[in-house]
């Protein structure tokens, strides 16, 4: 159990563990050396381990354990930080937090301590998010991914961004204050070069993002179909389980079927559909219309089909969001005798394959584990949160408006203020421009310090 608690200004979160083992109280403030001594009956040596007796205000004894002491600004917040390990008990990690407060600490807010550490520069805002991350990843791959946000790898990325940006804002900006120079600099080709060339390295960390979140949140695939296409019959053979009721019955997935499968490392929530069809039946009704909303929200639409029905089959997909990507499933390979393949047609990826024998399942798989954005040592990839996207697209679409104002106006000023935007935008993602309600919904939703 860990339990931080800020001296003087500052204070503490505990967070639930259970009993046994070793329960651990954090101190972050300039009050915290002070209580140390206090517990200690003397300074503590800075980053050494002093065994230590813990007793009450009378002198009674609470539990005996370390104390340990980071000195500012080498912290982890970046204040003075004491560490009080103790026994795994709740209720002696109860008294213990008693007798800190006693001594003039606050219990933290949520995400208190991470909030100090980017408030003090020790992070930015993405390495905060990065630690939540961290602790909330459901597989090996959004957990690795999390640890490259966390040791700055997007924040870099960000960073070259912007700076990329400013150059071009100073650019524009002395252009426009020194009009009476015979040179055209809002003409030259290098400045429109430089412009596309950012465009470009913006669009690749748009890329990156959207993987980053679906590491970080799992890949989230809604299996659609006709009844009988063999849509339950898929599921069961990715979750390697029965898990779905499969018949020849059309129309027997009433509702919505969740199985929740990790792929090389990756987590992935499947869900079986009802099959869309015209019905009066109120119950397969109800079913086709959570399937359609669940189907609006998904990563990635996986249509099964055939051969034979795949023309009447396709408008299942029509009025999805531009972020919802599709896989054609071509099924039942094996009662038309033909052998597993994928195509790419149309821009839409093609698999034929038999859910039923398992034919073809590794391309299905290995499309799965694509459009998760795994690679095969996912290097490079890290974590990253909607708010990240959202932000990178408004700042793409400020860009695209610059790079217009050039080419087409010549409005230094049009674009002067567009990229204004684009690095208002990036500044967003590692805190150098966040509101405080934003900081307060990211902070509160740590489930630590």
């Amino acid at each position: 159990m860990t339990m931080n608690v800020h001296a003087e200004t500052i204070a503490a979160i505990a967070t639930a563990a259970g009993a046994g083992g070793v329960g651990i109280i954090r101190l972050s403030g300039s009050a915290a050396p002070a209580m140390a001594r206090t517990l200690l009956g003397r300074s503590p040596r800075p980053r050494h381990a002093h065994y230590c007796t813990f007793t009450e205000k009378d002198g009674s004894v609470l539990d005996r354990g370390l104390i340990i002491h980071f000195p500012a600004p080498h912290s982890f917040t970046g204040e003075d930080v004491v560490e009080l390990q103790a026994h795994g008990s709740p209720v002696i990690l109860r008294c213990l937090l008693a007798r800190v407060i006693e001594l003039g600490a606050r219990q933290a807010r949520p995400g208190e301590f991470s909030e100090r550490a980017f408030l003090n520069g020790k992070i930015d805002l993405v390495q905060a998010e990065a630690i939540a991350d961290l602790i909330a990843s459901g597989s090996q791959a959004a957990a690795r991914a999390a640890v490259r946000s966390l040791d700055g790898e997007f924040s870099a990325r960000v960073r070259a961004l912007a700076e990329a940006v400013v150059r071009l804002r100073v650019w524009i900006e002395a252009a426009i204050d020194f009009p009476e120079e015979e040179i055209d600099f809002l003409a030259t080709p290098q400045l429109l070069e430089d412009l596309v060339a950012t465009c470009d390295r913006l669009d690749d960390l748009l890329a990156a993002s959207r993987r980053g979140v679906r590491l970080a949140d799992g890949l989230h695939v809604v299996i659609v179909g006709r009844p009988n296409a063999g849509k339950s019959s898929l599921l069961n053979a990715l979750a390697a389980s029965d898990r779905a009721i499969v018949t020849d019955l059309p129309g027997t997935t009433r509702d919505l079927l969740r199985e929740t499968i990790d792929l090389d490392g990756i987590g992935m929530t499947l869900v079986d559909t009802a099959g869309l069809r015209d019905s009066l039946d109120v119950v397969e009704i109800e079913g086709m219309r959570r399937a359609r909303d669940e189907l609006a929200r998904a990563d990635l639409a996986v249509l099964v089909s055939t051969d034979a029905q795949l023309e009447r089959d396709l408008p299942l997909l029509a009025d999805l969001p531009a972020t919802t990507t599709r896989l054609i499933v071509h099924n039942k390979i094996d009662l038309a005798g033909s052998a597993p393949r994928q195509a790419e047609i149309d821009g839409l990826a093609h698999i034929w394959l038999s859910a039923r024998s398992g034919a073809g399942l590794d391309l299905l798989m290995a499309a799965l584990r694509k459009a998760a954005g795994y690679t095969e040592d996912n290097q490079g990839a890290f974590s990253a949160r909607t708010r990240h996207v959202d932000a990178i697209e408004r700042a793409r679409q400020h860009l695209h408006a610059a790079l217009r104002a050039l080419r087409e106006q010549r409005a230094g000023e049009l674009a002067a203020e567009e990229l204004r935007q684009v690095q208002h935008a990036l500044g967003e993602i590692t805190g150098t421009f966040s509101s405080e309600d934003l900081l307060g919904r990211i902070f509160a939703d740590f489930c630590i310090g």
